[in-house]
């Protein structure tokens, strides 16, 4: 129900501190990533009527919604992480071996 709440609040910092980190690292890649998926649930959950158009928004209280994101929405934005970890250093041996292919 709430899971989508960790990717979330990663999403807003990584947006936020997106322009301190160096191109090499491929920021805007992880924010895609992060804000797609985050639209992604928030529209399961719409259409499963977990959220709700006004306040409290989430229809379950913080006992329900506490585990969700620990057992769900943390290990989610992990392997969000990890993934794009991967794409990185992909890309980096790639852009090594054409810096070699060229010289």
């Amino acid at each position: 129900m709430a899971c989508f709440l960790v990717p979330t609040a990663a999403a807003v910092v990584t947006t936020a501190v997106g322009k301190k980190v160096p191109e090499k690292y491929h920021l805007n890649w992880l924010n895609s990533m992060l804000w797609g998926g985050v639209a992604m649930l928030a529209v399961e959950h719409l259409a499963h009527r977990e959220i709700v158009p006004y306040p409290p928004f989430l229809t379950a209280g913080l006992p329900e919604v506490w585990p969700e994101m620990m057992k769900i929405g943390v290990p989610m934005t992990i392997v969000i992480f990890l993934i794009w970890g991967v794409m990185v250093a992909v890309a980096a041996m790639s852009s090594k071996r054409e810096c070699v292919e060229t010289q």
